[in-house]
């Protein structure tokens, strides 16, 4: 499924995974910042951008090949996880499928570091 050669076919599950959490992560971003209780949300807002970038770095890496991908992949794992937790705290609908995503990438992710 690479985009210009197969090279990357084995990690794509994990590259689709990624990006579908940096998405989310910003969406869900976005959204706190309009909540009520922005304040209780500093962690989270923060880990929010963490996880985000992290999991744009790792579709990098993997779309390339690199050869530190899959030590990248489990950090990115762990940081997926905290993130999830931190959105779990928080009733909002968007947190609630952010944390899921964000569990589902983790899961991708730890998946591919061990391959």
């Amino acid at each position: 499924m690479g985009i210009v050669t197969n090279i990357t076919d084995k990690h794509q599950a994990c590259i689709d995974a990624c990006s579908k959490c940096a998405q989310a992560c910003y969406e869900c971003f976005t959204a706190c910042l309009n909540e009520p209780d922005l304040n209780a949300r500093k962690n989270c807002v923060s880990m929010l951008i963490e996880c985000a970038m992290m999991c744009q770095m790792s579709v990098g890496m993997m779309s390339m090949n690199g050869q530190f991908s899959a030590q990248h992949c489990q950090l990115c794992a762990q940081i997926c996880e905290k993130c999830a937790q931190e959105c779990a705290m928080f009733k909002d609908e968007h947190c609630k499928k952010c944390s899921d995503i964000c569990n589902m990438c983790a899961e991708e992710c730890k998946k591919m570091a061990s391959m």
